[in-house]
C-alpha cells in the first residue's frame, strides 16, 4: 500500500471524530477525506479511490532538468506534504514514554523527531523544549501556520513541554499521553487552545516562499 493510500485510510478514522461511539458517514467519507487533503494543499480535490491510485504523471529527469522540473514553491509544498503524509501513516501507534519508533511506540518528541528525520532528513533534538530552540527552526505565529510546522504546548506546567505537527485546517497530529496513540486533534479545543505556546518552521521552508516569489517575478531588461 502506498504511503498516500495508507495516510488516507488513517485519516478516515481521524475524520470520523474523537468520539469512539460515533458512527462515521461512510457514504460521504471519501469526499470528506479528499476535501480535507485539498484544503491543506496536499492534493487537488479528488476522491479516496483516486488518491489510492498510483500516479501515471511523467517523472522529471534525475538531473532535475526538463519541462517537469519542480519550481521552488512546488518543492516546498512537496516537502511539507511528504512530512504530513508520513506522519499520518503512523496513526494508531501507541504512546510510549521515551519511545522513538513504530515498533517501540512514540512519545511526543520521539514522534516529531522520527517524522522530521524520515521525511526531511533533519535530525531534531530528542526533547520537546530542545526542539523548540533547535538551530535551523524559526518561530511562526499561530495565524501563519502551515502543514509541517511544529506546534508546542504547555502540558506539564512548563513552556514547550509537548509537541506535535500541524496538518492544516486547525488540526495537528501528535502522540498525546500514556494510554493514548498517535492521532489528529483540533487545536481550537479548549484544552489545547489555552496551552498553545508557539510554533516552529524549518528555516529553509520559511525562506523558500520569498525566493520562489523573487524567482517568478518578471525580469526587466536594461
Amino acid at each position: 500500500m502506498s504511503i498516500v493510500a495508507a495516510a488516507v485510510l488513517a485519516l478516515s478514522a481521524a475524520l470520523a471524530g474523537s468520539n469512539a461511539n460515533a458512527r462515521p458517514d461512510t457514504d460521504k467519507q471519501p469526499e470528506r477525506i479528499g476535501r480535507f487533503l485539498a484544503d491543506i494543499a496536499l492534493t487537488p480535490p479528488v476522491t479516496m479511490a483516486a488518491l489510492a491510485t498510483p500516479s501515471m504523471s511523467p517523472v522529471a529527469p534525475a538531473n532535475g532538468s526538463g519541462p517537469n522540473k519542480p519550481n521552488i514553491a512546488e518543492r516546498v509544498r512537496d516537502g511539507a506534504s511528504d512530512m504530513v503524509l508520513t506522519a499520518m501513516n503512523f496513526m494508531g501507534v501507541p504512546y510510549k514514554r521515551g519511545g522513538n519508533s513504530e515498533e517501540s511506540g512514540f512519545d511526543c518528541s520521539g514522534f516529531t523527531r522520527h517524522i522530521f528525520e524520515l521525511s526531511l532528513g533533519l535530525v531534531l533534538p530528542r526533547k520537546a523544549d530542545q526542539q523548540a530552540h533547535a538551530p535551523g527552526l524559526v518561530p511562526v505565529s499561530r495565524d501563519e501556520l502551515k502543514p509541517g510546522d511544529l506546534v508546542f504546548f504547555n502540558t506539564l506546567k512548563r513552556t514547550f513541554s509537548h509537541v506535535g505537527i500541524y496538518v492544516g485546517e486547525g488540526k495537528f497530529i501528535h502522540s498525546p499521553r500514556a494510554g493514548g496513540e498517535v492521532r489528529v486533534e483540533a487545536m481550537d479545543l479548549a484544552y489545547w487552545k489555552k496551552r498553545f505556546t508557539g510554533a516552529r518552521r524549518v528555516e529553509a521552508l520559511a525562506a523558500a516562499p520569498a525566493a520562489a516569489e523573487a524567482a517568478s517575478a518578471p525580469t526587466t531588461l536594461r
